[in-house]
């Protein structure tokens, strides 16, 4: 079957043909119909995070129909429509079976330790399909997987309560699902902060007020966002774009109690005023990572009620070839993307 892959670190991806992937007793397997192009992506093609083995097929972000099903897989049937969690995890150790599974010391995550979505078709433990409704399109399915969960579990992380503010910091694909999500979660305002003025136009669309950043140092934003708020900040900080100044945005932006939640991936340190940013404020820096799988079937409901509305983030798609996905990846990696990409198989 077709599949692109990941050569080596630093390589760009290419074209493969690679065997059908067989199905295992407890596996479903599933005929691509979608999957995302992350900025996590981007970070394994240059080397920035490990990925292991190599030669692997990328892709964390899918959907599909699933065409086999195992014999133990009691729980699906050839036909269904179905998104898959991105952790293949035991499913017994402790962490497993408290809801921890992002933690699993067995856990591989599909396209980063084992091959994932970019291809026709991927096995993967019946678990892990959850089903997908007809109301939502296979193009949003895939991209629900990472940016939407990974958006809701930091508000989870960050304790958002109803009646409480919050400030998301980029305005990209998981900056559009938190905006959303927010709101549905019961908070009372939402800041998006962000440079593309089409994204934050999305993001004021999505009932978010909105601070166009270019220009901007980290004090200037901050004392937009205080602005905002009447000099108090916000209760929740979501820092989605992995870059020293908007973790301080994020940080500083702070209301007394307040909880920054930071999910963008930097390898660069962050200073931290521990008296003026936490002591002084009683404020938290929280770490989010990944999400869980209880949380995709919250994601579904709500996409399927219309309370998640991905149709205008999803804006393009690509065919399952290296030149386009290339194309992608460099788009992204100048951070001139569009909001979400989805390849098409």
């Amino acid at each position: 079957m077709r599949a692109v892959r990941l050569p080596a670190p630093g390589h760009r991806v290419e074209d493969a043909e690679v065997p059908m992937p067989s199905c295992g007793p407890g596996d479903v397997l599933v005929r691509v119909r979608a999957a995302g192009i992350c900025h996590s992506d981007v970070h394994y093609r240059a080397g920035r995070s490990r990925v292991d083995p190599l030669p692997l097929t990328l892709g964390h972000e899918i959907a599909g129909e699933i065409v086999e099903v195992g014999q133990h897989a009691l729980h699906h049937s050839v036909g269904d429509s179905v998104c898959l969690h991105y952790l293949i995890t035991c499913g017994q150790c402790d962490d497993c079976l408290a809801g921890r599974e992002q933690f699993c010391a067995t856990g591989k995550m599909l396209g980063h330790f084992t091959d994932g979505g970019w291809a026709e078709y991927i096995a993967v433990p019946a678990r892990n399909a959850v089903p997908l409704p007809p109301s939502v399109p296979f193009e949003q399915g895939a991209v629900m997987m990472c940016s939407s969960a990974t958006s809701l579990h930091a508000l989870r992380k960050g304790r958002l309560k109803a009646g409480e503010t919050v400030l998301v910091v980029g305005a990209g694909g998981l900056g559009m699902s938190a905006v959303q999500l927010a709101r549905a979660l019961g908070a009372s305002d939402v800041i998006a902060v962000d440079r593309d003025p089409m994204k934050l136009a999305l993001a004021e669309r999505f009932g978010a007020r909105t601070i166009r950043a270019t220009d901007l140092s980290p004090d200037d934003e901050v004392a937009q966002v205080r602005a905002m708020t009447n000099g108090r900040g916000v209760d929740v900080a979501l820092e989605l774009v992995g870059n020293p100044d908007t973790m301080r945005t994020a940080l500083q932006s702070l209301a007394p109690l307040g909880r920054a939640v930071v999910v963008g991936l930097s390898d660069i340190n962050l200073p931290v005023d521990t008296y003026r940013d936490l002591i002084g404020r009683e404020a938290e820096l929280i770490g989010s990572n990944d999400h869980l799988l209880s949380e995709l079937y919250e994601l579904v409901e709500m996409a399927d009620k219309g309370i998640l509305n991905l149709a205008d983030v999803v804006m393009h798609t690509v065919p399952l070839q290296a030149r386009d996905i290339n194309g992608v990846l460099d788009a992204l990696d100048r951070h001139a993307a569009p909001i979400r990409t989805v390849i098409v198989p």
